[in-house]
């Protein structure tokens, strides 16, 4: 199973230890367009601070979003697993699974990114930042730039398994499954039970609860079908959509 998580747009703050080695980063074959948003993002917001706040779509007050992106190459760097924050990474808890389920975690989980492309929760990157949505005055919008290198890496990554596509919109447009990969994907969407309608802040947090509900069980579905299996094993209600598209349905808003 690969499931396919957004980043969050809050972070928490690069380590102390070694900077980044790019090198060292999951998936390899994305490592040409990881150095070309590297480069322009860095230099950037290393010469026009005003210019990268635009660009970026950062208000004033997160001016220090752009200082934070000079230093890149040079910030102590840390797990993903730890710079990513925010309702959906709040539930899912990654630092509370126990050692298999984290196993499980580093093999299986997979962020999307407008820096890195997608990283494994383990790959240890400084904190930064830069959505999918950025359009850079160079590369352009980087959910086109990512679409050629992710159709080559994508697939491979897949695995023959279930492929859990959580991510937002946004990240999506980096990377669609196609073919026999598109047949084994699932996507979800979470409903508030007694109203049928779709909930948001909510929406990530039942995601993140699902994903560790499944990494706890050991679950691996390797389609559609059998997701739907374990997630009603799992006390989930569940509803089957069209091509791997799931409801997921909650009482409680929480």
């Amino acid at each position: 199973m690969l499931v396919l998580l957004p980043p969050s747009e809050g972070k928490a703050a690069s380590g102390r230890g070694a900077p980044l080695k790019p090198e060292s980063l999951s998936l390899p074959g994305l490592a040409e367009a990881r150095a070309a948003v590297l480069d322009e993002l860095v230099d950037l917001c290393a010469a026009d601070e005003e210019k990268a706040r635009e660009v970026l779509g950062l208000s004033e007050g997160l001016r220090g979003e752009v200082a934070k992106n000079t230093e890149l190459r040079t910030a102590g760097a840390r797990p993903a697993g730890e710079i990513y924050t925010g309702v959906l990474y709040d539930s899912l808890g990654l630092a509370t699974l126990d050692a298999a389920a984290r196993k499980r975690a580093r093999a299986s989980l997979l962020v999307f990114s407008g820096l890195w492309g997608a990283v494994r929760v383990d790959d240890r990157i400084p904190s930064y930042r830069c959505s999918m949505g950025v359009k850079l005055p160079g590369l352009g919008a980087l959910g086109t730039h990512w679409r050629g290198a992710m159709a080559t890496v994508m697939p491979e990554a897949a695995g023959e398994g279930l492929v859990l596509d959580l991510r937002s919109s946004a990240y999506t447009s980096a990377w669609r499954p196609k073919g026999e990969v598109k047949a084994r994907t699932a996507t979800v969407r979470v409903l508030h039970a007694p109203t049928r309608k779709v909930v948001s802040h909510f929406n990530k947090a039942t995601k993140g609860r699902i994903v560790r509900s499944l990494l706890e069980a050991g679950a691996a579905p390797k389609d559609p079908v059998e997701l739907v299996e374990a997630l009603r094993d799992l006390k989930y209600v569940v509803e089957e959509g069209q091509a791997g598209a799931l409801d997921v349905l909650v009482d409680e808003i929480h």
